[in-house]
């Protein structure tokens, strides 16, 4: 063994050990991804790699050891982002995440929060040929030796069988609708490759042929003539709280006597509470929220709402308000130019935003100035506001952000001893702090005397807790909290309370029917007395549904997964192989979901992915 050193190994049979390298890196991607390896992942992954290394050997007369070099570290980064990327949203990352880049820099602590050190088990081999290379002498030695040709013919065959194997592992493969389960088929690199060169173009159904009578059928939701609460907020401002990483677990818990939220269960518990509501973002995370929240439609197929949607004339909440004397704000403590937001609330029609030039760098925490800065200096505003007439402001709380280490400074609870130091304990106490803020929010708006003239719709932005990222510690506690096993269900479970007095403090109520992020612009326009009948929306009023609901998921999970009014379902390759479970909290699977919902919830899809595309661009943007 002593004379088997890489300069021998590499020199003489490169194509082989760069090969073995890329299958032991697999290995490793899998388990983490899809549970573990098998003998099958050396026919899905290492046929790729022979393609490109067979290229090499056909067509690199001379530095052959530095295209294999390159080819090896292109192929270690795309495992990698596959790792990191699956820990932090659960989905198979594609070259379309390339438009994240600038998004990921911001969030470094999050994704390096995510880093099991045993990740950059990946990288040994380019350490150790890195020190090799720098070697000088052994370097020249090492390229030199490299540079044996293998026979034409036997590379020929290699290719040969090799690009049949590739095919033969993603063209069967190609209809499936589970993402992940696609990867798996396919392999993970067959399937970023397939993902660059299948250019699908979306067959957009034509305008004249999306009305509101086909989505309300679709969503089997019938607008009563009547219907309940119509203007019971009438001419009431309009305010909208989202809540960074809040899921609704948090409502009313307790840990070892200590009440974790206490604002938002005073909130809850004395109000209007869906405890039945859930995500609808995706890529774009907080600022999807933001989009689907203002105008009732649902996130792209591919991309943030902010990248893809931000050059439209969108219809919105803000707009539908302005119609009838309303002035509209929204406060974020973050730049506005993260995730696109600038053309985003040009889109929406904003009438003025207020991002960190306006709150400043006062008592940072993550990306800007503290929940408590953002509060205070919004009441303020909002006084000011007031006095031109009614408003709608929405406003975006952001230090409980992933990965939740917020500074000792703004601890406002002790944590038992089993929580201290884990992902969940870490979530819990800056939720716990979030609700502080919140309390000293609603305190300003009552002495100002906007809370009784308010109409107030507080909901989670997304998750904050994803299965993925969670290790075994952290699923013991989920197990502790839930009295089952944590699941998808609970992970995009997400409260919404409606606060406005005089109506929903007189007679509090819990609803349990499903909802979603796509009905509250439909909730809040009959609440304050405004007509969508001329607004195309794919969200219905909560306040007069029946008890069904259909929720189309995208992104967090797999396409072509959504939720009904019993139940999750999760696609496979298609329907038949998709994975049910029940929304009645036990952690158990169900076959309630339908083939008949499963095809409509695609449908709606479709049909928003087809307005919003098809809506004309600003006029901003045309002349760009």
């Amino acid at each position: 063994m002593s004379g088997l050193t890489p300069k021998r190994l590499f020199s003489t049979t490169p194509i082989l050990v760069f090969s073995l390298i890329v299958l032991l890196k697999s290995f490793l991607t899998w388990m983490v991804v899809f549970g573990g390896p098998s003998w099958t992942t050396l026919l899905k992954e290492v046929p790729f790699a022979l393609i490109v290394f067979c290229l090499i050997e056909w067509f690199a007369t001379k530095r052959k050891l530095v295209y294999y070099l390159t080819a090896n570290l292109l192929m270690t980064a795309i495992l990698f982002a596959v790792l990191m990327y699956y820990k932090y949203y659960g989905v198979i990352v594609t070259y379309l995440a390339l438009h994240q880049v600038n998004q990921v820099t911001a969030v470094s602590n999050s994704v390096f929060s995510l880093m099991d050190p045993y990740y950059l088990l990946v990288f040994i081999d380019i350490i150790v040929m890195g020190y090799y290379l720098m070697r000088r002498n052994k370097a020249q030695a090492w390229k030199k030796e490299s540079q044996k040709q293998i026979r034409k013919s036997v590379v020929a065959a290699l290719f040969g069988v090799s690009l049949a194997i590739s095919l033969f592992n993603i063209v069967p493969n190609r209809a499936s609708m589970n993402e992940i389960v696609k990867a798996e088929q396919m392999g993970i690199l067959n399937y970023e490759a397939y993902t660059i060169f299948s250019k699908k173009t979306q067959d957009f159904v034509e305008p004249s042929e999306i009305t509101q009578t086909k989505i309300n059928e679709l969503k089997q939701f019938e607008q009563p003539a009547s219907p309940q609460l119509w203007e019971a907020a009438k001419g009431k401002n309009l305010i909208i709280i989202q809540m960074e990483s809040f899921q609704n677990f948090l409502i009313n818990l307790k840990i070892d006597g200590q009440e974790i939220t206490p604002n938002m269960n005073k909130l809850a518990n004395g109000n209007y509470y869906f405890n039945n509501f859930y995500q609808g973002v995706g890529q774009g995370n907080t600022s999807d929220a933001e989009f689907i929240v203002n105008t009732s439609f649902y996130i792209p197929p591919n991309g943030a709402a902010t990248g893809v949607y931000a050059g439209k004339e969108l219809p919105s909440l803000p707009k539908l308000v302005k119609e009838h004397g309303y002035n509209s704000a929204t406060f974020h403590t973050n730049v506005v130019e993260f995730w696109n937001r600038g053309e985003l609330y040009k889109a929406l029609g904003f009438d003025q935003y207020h991002d960190k030039k306006f709150f400043g760098e006062e008592d940072t925490v993550f990306f800007g100035a503290s929940d408590e800065v953002l509060y205070k200096k919004t009441a303020e505003e909002l006084s000011k506001m007031s006095e031109k007439g009614p408003f709608y402001s929405q406003i975006i709380s952001m230090t409980s952000h992933h990965p939740f280490t917020i500074p000792e400074r703004k601890y406002k609870m002790q944590l038992p001893e089993r929580y201290e130091g884990t992902f969940v304990g870490d979530y819990i106490r800056a939720q716990n702090y979030a609700d502080f803020a919140l309390g000293q929010f609603i305190d300003d708006l009552k002495a100002r005397g906007l809370w009784e003239n308010s109409l107030v719709m507080i909901y989670g932005d997304h998750l904050g807790l994803p299965i993925y990222s969670l290790d075994r510690d952290d699923k013991e506690l989920m197990k502790e909290i839930y009295g089952h096993e944590y699941g998808y269900t609970d992970m995009i479970n997400i409260p919404l309370i409606i606060h406005s007095a005089g109506l929903t403090d007189k007679e509090p109520k819990v609803f349990d029917q499903l909802g979603g992020q796509v009905d509250i612009v439909p909730t809040a326009a009959n609440l304050l007395g405004m007509s969508m009948a001329n607004q195309i929306h794919f969200g219905q009023d909560l306040l007069n549904s029946n008890s069904y609901n259909l929720l189309p998921q995208r992104y967090y999970l797999p396409s072509g997964s959504f939720v009904s009014s019993e139940e999750l379902f999760m696609s496979g390759s298609g329907f038949e192989d998709g994975t049910h479970y029940s929304l009645a909290g036990d952690g158990k699977t169900t076959t309630k979901a339908t083939e008949d919902e499963y095809n409509r919830a695609l449908e709606l899809l479709k049909l928003s992915d087809s307005y919003v595309s098809q809506l004309p661009d600003r006029e901003s943007q045309k002349a760009e």
